[in-house]
């Protein structure tokens, strides 16, 4: 008798534990379920933050080299120059020399300290160039990563075809030099495909593009698709191009 008062005692103990371990389960769920996506924005914030400080070292680099060439910019290509060089069938007389010219990130590798500096921490590669979009550039799992690429960061190429020096530049603090090879890594939104291109959901998707950018006075800053179009319509001498 006295054993089944015990066990009937034991058992209301033991569901009343489980309830409780239930409503803590439950606490827990609801607090993950709200702190989760705030602790992904922190990454993210974390690797824009990176991105940008591999970009100003970017700049002081460039800066370094420049002085030992008598202010001007280094004469390079990035790699969509050099895998995609259709872009620049509309200029052959600049085509022509991109057999023959160095990539950017060569060129001031020996004023950096790693290579790493190269590698934005958000670069999850591409489908398409988000400035030619005609233009398949696929690179998996990163730009960086990619064999024979080596740079998640894009150069005004412009720049080097007309062998310009700083003080060539007419509004440098507006003029795009070195950026992110793709916009929807420092935004929610995703990489852009070809059927985006075919569905029109192409303009959706490129309004919520942000990209890092070291401008022609070697600042950095973080901006929309629409101010880098803004940069990329700057002049550097003569009509703008690619």
């Amino acid at each position: 008798m006295i054993q089944g008062v015990l066990m009937q005692k034991s058992s209301r103990h033991l569901g009343f534990t489980l309830i409780e371990l239930l409503v803590v389960i439950a606490i827990i769920a609801i607090l993950a379920a709200l702190l989760f996506p705030v602790f992904g924005r922190a990454k993210a914030a974390a690797r824009t933050t990176t991105c940008i400080s591999n970009l100003k070292q970017i700049g002081v680099a460039t800066q370094m080299y420049m002085d030992n060439h008598d202010d001007y910019f280094p004469q390079g290509l990035d790699v969509s120059d050099k895998f995609a060089p259709q872009i620049w069938d509309a200029f052959p007389e600049f085509k022509k020399r991109i057999a023959t010219m160095p990539m950017f990130h060569e060129i001031v590798m020996p004023y950096v300290k790693s290579k790493e500096i190269f590698k934005c921490p958000s670069d999850t590669g591409t489908e398409l160039l988000d400035n030619n979009l005609s233009i398949k550039f696929r690179a998996a799992p990163s730009i960086f990563g990619t064999p024979g690429y080596g740079s998640s960061y894009f150069f005004r190429t412009e720049i080097a075809f007309r062998n310009l020096a700083a003080a060539s530049l007419p509004l440098p603090a507006n003029v795009n030099v070195y950026f992110d090879g793709a916009g929807h890594w420092h935004s929610s939104a995703r990489a852009a495909t070809e059927r985006d291109l075919q569905n029109g959901t192409i303009g959706f998707l490129l309004s919520d593009y942000r990209y890092n950018c070291l401008y022609g006075d070697l600042h950095v800053k973080n901006v929309s698709y629409a101010k880098m179009q803004e940069a990329w319509a700057v002049p550097v001498d003569g009509s703008p191009t690619n």
